[in-house]
């Protein structure tokens, strides 16, 4: 059995990119909800906490 080594780097970096495309969709979804989050979160009213 013989191992075509270019076939290997070829087939390498082919999933690499892949990978890198997967890492960097993941970081953008963790950015929009991270975003989402802080643009429609509810604030407590601090005043109206220290009346009561």
């Amino acid at each position: 059995m013989t191992i075509n080594f270019g076939a290997f780097l070829s087939s390498f970096w082919i999933m690499l990119y892949g990978m890198l495309g997967i890492f960097i969709v993941t970081i953008v979804i963790i950015i929009a909800i991270v975003l989402l989050n802080k643009l429609t979160s509810h604030k407590k009213n601090v005043h109206q906490d220290a009346e009561e």
